[in-house]
């Protein structure tokens, strides 16, 4: 049986054909729709930002170093300064292999061992990321070299470079530090201070001195510079240029010359100088021996160099004006002499009779003179002259310790002098509260008459002797001690001068100030301690010889210089200040077991003294030995 089809129905067919062609215009013109605000999102409402991305796609901002500031004594004379260098730089990163490159480096131009091991030091430091610098101070030679075969060091440019230079030396090494690479340290306290934009393509910065306590000054303004770049990244062409601003030039206190004599004075001993111009507080020598060359740190430091440094019996790396603490000694007598007229416990008329030792009544335990048979009778001023420990000795126990602390401290013991360097140390005079909170012990009298001759828990920094001595010239102003005297602004050339800062004015009677300052002129005439080191000065010379043990001696025994091993031996102290009726200066020596401070500390600054107020050269001091006066 045959069958048949069924018949079409067009009109079916037609809307269902319509339906379709209405789904898919809604569907198309959705699309279009979406597409449409898509393209309004991207063309107008999100523009701004696309064009951004794009333009950083194109353009690069390389940050541009500033200049760092100089730094020059109060004549000009540059302390530190930039020299431009060529440097070979490696980024770890595009480099490969780092150790296979250098080894093939090594046959273009010499890289030593050293120039390895400050490499990985400081790519360790930076993680790889950032160029580190393998070789610096390229000859012209080595440029070439290395420019002919440019293509076979992937991920390696030589670069032009200004590296800090400090044309001393190791002359004003702690005074005016050094800079060195930026570490993550560095990086988080920049960050802490929200530095880092400032900072942004810099690698150095100051650690030490006056480097890094004018950081803000020397450092200046980071400027910027925008380059076209192309698909691969690489600089086609500079688009716009914001120029760095350099930083700011300091002019010091110090005279260099007369650091430089300081420093020759001291010979091959150890110790610091600290002399200040006692009406401004301005500092024009500090001195700390044996210095450093600060130019070892500047591209970081090697390890061979390091250890010698750190390791050194001679500690190099301690800034022995700033933070060493040492027992003043007789340095103190003419202030407590002054602090015993300004209480009222003594006269300048009053006499003892010293048979060479202290003893409290009914102790058997003797506090000895340097003179071991005594002085006989002795008033305040030869007290001062032939520095009688037993004078002393005696007016410390009458006095009592808290009223010799409350007058100490007037005079900055024990305290910060606030100078412009950061890491001073306070020093210490002490007191029964002191002793109880630090020992949890009671205070004996026999530490009261010790204090007396600046020994026992006494201590100071030669930069605390150099102002006390200031403020006593400067008839009782103290000032505050300052190293940067003005500031030089690159960006308009006006100079800044540090403001002068009077700390205090000590309640002294004019008198009294008066009879120690006469006591110390004849110090350094005959009959005095210091004699010798006054001889034929042609201006008055006020000052006062100091000894400071550094190993206790029992009760009995005598101190035998030439059977004490060098570093056991006695500290050498002198202070002083000159001309001694209009005083221009005033400094504190401290040679570090250099004996006597007769015959060592104060030809050293007899040496200074000529120097800046008579324009005499200085020889070489050496160590005779001493002779009978301890101090």
């Amino acid at each position: 049986m045959k069958r048949y089809r069924p018949l079409r129905n067009p009109q079916e067919e037609r809307w269902q054909f319509r339906l379709r062609v209405k789904v898919l215009g809604i569907l198309i013109v959705a699309l279009c729709t979406v597409l449409l605000l898509r393209l309004v999102w991207l063309q107008v409402v999100s523009h701004q930002y696309y064009h951004t991305l794009a333009e950083a796609n194109r353009i690069g901002i390389v940050p541009i170093v500033p200049n760092r500031g100089l730094i020059l004594d109060r004549n000009g004379v540059v302390m530190a300064e930039n020299n431009s260098t060529y440097t070979l730089e490696i980024t770890p990163s595009q480099s490969g292999d780092v150790d296979t490159v250098i080894d093939e480096l090594g046959s273009v131009i010499a890289i030593s061992p050293t120039d390895r091991k400050l490499f990985h030091k400081l790519m360790n430091e930076t993680h790889g990321i950032a160029p580190v610098a393998i070789r610096s101070r390229l000859t012209e030679i080595e440029i070439a070299r290395f420019s002919v075969n440019r293509f076979r060091f992937p991920g390696m440019e030589i670069q032009a470079r200004l590296i800090r230079n400090y044309p001393l030396g190791e002359s004003a090494s702690h005074l005016v530090g050094y800079i060195g690479r930026i570490t993550q340290a560095d990086e988080d306290r920049l960050d802490d201070n929200d530095l880092s934009a400032a900072y942004r393509g810099t690698n150095h910065i100051g650690k030490q001195g006056i480097e890094a306590r004018y950081e803000q000054e020397l450092h200046g303004v980071t400027g910027a510079e925008q380059v076209e770049t192309d698909a691969g990244g690489h600089g086609v062409r500079s688009l716009a240029r914001t120029e760095p601003m350099a930083g700011n030039d300091l002019f010091l206190t110090i005279d260099a010359p007369l650091q430089r004599a300081a420093e020759h004075a001291f010979g091959n001993f150890r110790g610091a100088l600290v002399a200040i111009d006692p009406t401004t507080g301005e500092i024009l020598a500090f001195v700390s021996l044996p210095g450093f060359d600060p130019n070892l740190f500047v591209e970081g430091i090697d390890q061979g160099n390091w250890d010698a440094l750190n390791n050194s019996p001679d500690k190099p790396l301690n800034n022995r004006a700033l933070r060493g603490q040492y027992p003043p000694g007789s340095t103190i007598k003419p202030l407590m002499a002054l602090a015993a007229l300004t209480t009222g416990v003594r006269s300048t008329s009053f006499k003892i009779s010293d048979p060479g030792y202290f003893a409290f009544p009914g102790s058997t335990h003797h506090y000895r003179d340097w003179r071991e048979h005594g002085h006989g009778m002795v008033d305040m001023h030869l007290s001062i002259i032939q520095s009688c420990d037993t004078y002393y000795y005696s007016l410390a126990n009458d006095m009592g310790i808290d009223a010799m602390h409350d007058f100490f401290t007037l005079f900055g013991f024990g305290q910060k002098t606030g100078i412009d360097m950061d890491g001073e140390a306070l020093g210490l005079y002490p007191s029964p509260q002191w002793k109880q909170a630090r020992f949890h012990q009671d205070w004996y009298g026999g530490e009261t008459v010790i204090s007396g001759i600046g020994q026992g828990y006494v201590l100071a920094t030669p930069l605390q002797l150099a102002q006390a001595m200031a403020t006593l010239a400067n008839n009782g102003v103290m000032m505050r001690p300052h190293l940067v005297r003005a500031i030089r602004e690159r960006a308009t050339g006006v100079m800044r001068t540090t403001p002068l800062e009077a700390v205090r004015t000590l309640p002294l009677r004019q008198e009294d100030m008066d009879f120690v300052r006469d006591a110390m002129v004849d110090v350094l005439k005959p009959g005095g301690t210091a004699a010798q080191a006054g001889a034929g000065a042609t201006y008055a010379i006020a000052g006062k010889t100091g000894t400071a043990q550094v190993v206790g001696i029992k009760q009995g025994e005598k101190y035998n210089e030439a059977h004490t091993q060098e570093r056991n031996r006695d500290h050498a102290l002198f202070v002083a200040f000159a001309p001694a009726d209009k005083p221009r200066i005033a400094l504190a020596v401290l040679v570090e077991n250099g004996g006597h401070g007769a015959s060592v500390a104060a030809p050293i600054a007899r040496q200074v003294l000529d120097f800046y107020l008579l324009g005499k050269g200085v020889k070489g001091v050496k160590d005779d030995g001493g002779d009978d006066v301890n101090d």
